[in-house]
């Protein structure tokens, strides 16, 4: 799965979709450790097979950072993201 982000309205912002809801409920919970791992979380949802991610630092005025690109790229680089279909 390739995560490609785009950066608007103040936010680093990702929608992906996947086969089924197991395969976006196994994504969400490698971003969960991820991001704690990071100590910074995300706004997200889930519906069936889409999640939506919005990364922004709230600490810095709700501004992208360099704290939402290293999550960011630690998603996208993820081997575990990247083996899902």
């Amino acid at each position: 799965m390739q995560v490609i982000w785009k950066e608007h309205d103040n936010a680093l912002n990702a929608t992906l979709v996947f086969k089924d809801f197991v395969a976006a409920f196994a994504f969400m919970t490698i971003v969960a450790e991820l991001a704690e791992a990071h100590d910074h979380h995300p706004n997200w949802s889930n519906v069936y097979n889409r999640v939506q991610i919005r990364l922004t630092t709230h600490d810095a005025g709700n501004q992208v950072t360099a704290k939402d690109w290293a999550l960011a790229h630690a998603i996208a680089d993820h081997a575990g993201v990247l083996a899902l279909q």
